[in-house]
């Protein structure tokens, strides 16, 4: 099997178990933004480290199993395991309970509690 076939089952099942949380949990612009910005900074930083890796001979692949598409010298199959991770990770996370905190709710104060000053001690 290719590198490129086997990062298809991982990213294929990172998918669904992705689609089935966003159906059963829908997730807060929040958790959009740091799933977003976690994928940016781990793509960076395989990017980074993939190419060392490859460039002092620690890693090797066989080029019959690659696609032949490189980001520097690392091959693209190498970005499918952070993708699969940035999409894995934070559903199983709203899959398991989550953020469960609430904003706090602000009840309407009455406008004479509302205009008067905090008793010392006390936050506004």
């Amino acid at each position: 099997m290719s590198y490129l076939g086997l990062n298809a089952v991982f990213l294929g099942l990172a998918a669904v178990v992705a689609a089935i949380t966003l159906w059963r949990r829908p997730a807060s612009r929040r958790l959009y933004a740091a799933s977003a910005l976690a994928l940016v900074a781990v793509l960076v930083l395989t990017a980074v480290f993939d190419n060392i890796m490859i460039g002092v001979g620690l890693v090797a692949y066989d080029p019959a199993l690659i696609s032949g598409v490189f980001v520097g010298i690392a091959p693209v199959e190498d970005f499918a395991y952070p993708v699969a991770g940035a999409l894995l990770l934070p559903a199983v996370w709203a899959l398991l309970g989550g953020d469960t905190r609430r904003a706090p709710h602000r009840a309407a104060r009455p406008a004479a509690q509302s205009a008067a000053e905090p008793a010392e001690g006390q936050d506004p």
